[in-house]
């Protein structure tokens, strides 16, 4: 079970690591303006450094998930999932976009759930 939660914590980390990718350094590229779904290149243009600092974040979370398994806590864990799933729920419901709940909160409810039960 600890290796499958293993997993499952790196792979939430690279999700949120990739976000910081995506938002710091393609937010105005075609790439991001595809996968983010922005109005034109002006409009990402505009909006860039509110981005950097939503990818900054991304890695935060990131970061803190890679330290928790470096420091074997699985409450640490916990804590950063529990994060990873609340800017989930926000950023669904702020940008009526449902389908960041599952992209982003899912992988972290199923990891955190297999964290409290072992």
């Amino acid at each position: 079970m600890r290796t499958l939660i293993t997993i499952l914590i790196v792979v939430v980390a690279f999700e949120h690591f990739y976000f910081l990718i995506l938002e710091m350094f393609f937010w105005t590229k075609p790439k991001g303006i595809k996968i983010f779904g922005l109005k034109s290149k002006e409009f990402a243009e505009e909006t860039k450094v509110l981005a950097a600092n939503q990818g900054l974040y991304n890695g935060f979370l990131s970061a803190g998930l890679i330290w928790s398994l470096l420091i074997k806590d699985l409450n640490i864990s916990v804590f950063f999932l529990c994060c990873v799933l609340i800017a989930g729920v926000f950023g669904a419901y702020s940008t009526k976009n449902i389908k960041l709940l599952y992209i982003q909160s899912t992988p972290a409810i199923l990891t955190m759930l297999l964290c409290v039960l072992n």
